[in-house]
């Protein structure tokens, strides 16, 4: 049996941008989407804390060490700019693969800046 688990997120990141004119997405500043190893064009959930807004959409990489979130295409009329979001992917794992799980968690400063990352019992904090 195969079953859905988070496989990645990042918490309480701060959308930077809506822009409802886009063919769709969210852009998603490049160290942030590597420190949590989601991929450019995977499947993402978002949660918007503000609203209560949830919804799919993928991802876009955007500019390293940019801070940017931003929204894009019908999503962006769920979202303002300032919204507080989490964002998270998940996977399918194997009962095998399972043994060893564990998601990981990225936490940002108010600038979306990472700060944290947890893996379980490890955690290694950024400054």
């Amino acid at each position: 049996m195969k079953r859905i688990f988070l496989s990645a997120k990042l918490h309480k990141v701060t959308t930077t941008a809506v822009e409802l004119d886009y063919e769709g997405s969210c852009e998603i500043d490049g160290v942030l989407l590597d420190a949590a190893g989601i991929s450019a064009f995977e499947q993402i959930q978002i949660y918007n804390i503000n609203n209560g807004n949830r919804f799919t959409t993928y991802t876009i990489l955007g500019k390293d060490n940019s801070g940017i979130i931003s929204v894009n295409g019908a999503a962006a009329r769920k979202v303002n700019v300032g919204d507080m979001l989490i964002i998270a992917a998940y996977a399918v794992y194997s009962e095998e693969e399972l043994k060893a799980y564990s998601p990981r968690l990225c936490y940002v400063n108010n600038q979306n800046i990472l700060t944290k990352i947890s893996t379980g019992s490890k955690t290694l904090s950024i400054y």
